[in-house]
């Protein structure tokens, strides 16, 4: 039987995107968004995937409607892996993401 998860989406979300801010304050990051979120039961750990651009990273990257390379910020991608119990971030990792157009 699946246990049911403590905390719920909001919280777990809300956490991972003021972790992310305060671990990345000195790079000035903005547009920081959620992009995904799991809840894996077998280890009772929640994987939320925050978004975010820094200021370097400038303009360049795909728009992912028209496959155009202009006017769009290149993004990074963290995962932020959440205990459930006890609501501690135990790891924060890459999320690199493919551009199905370069398989």
């Amino acid at each position: 039987m699946e246990r049911r998860a403590t905390m719920d989406v909001k919280q777990v979300v809300g956490m991972a995107k003021e972790y992310i801010a305060e671990l990345y304050h000195d790079e000035e990051i903005m547009y920081i968004g959620l992009e995904e979120v799991y809840f894996d039961h077998e280890i009772d750990k929640w994987q939320v995937t925050i978004g975010f651009a820094r200021p370097w990273d400038g303009m360049g990257g795909r728009n992912p409607v028209t496959r155009d390379s202009v006017g769009v910020r290149s993004r990074s991608y963290k995962v932020a892996c959440i205990n459930d119990e006890t609501g501690q971030i135990e790891s924060i990792k890459d999320r690199i993401l493919v551009d199905p157009a370069l398989r």
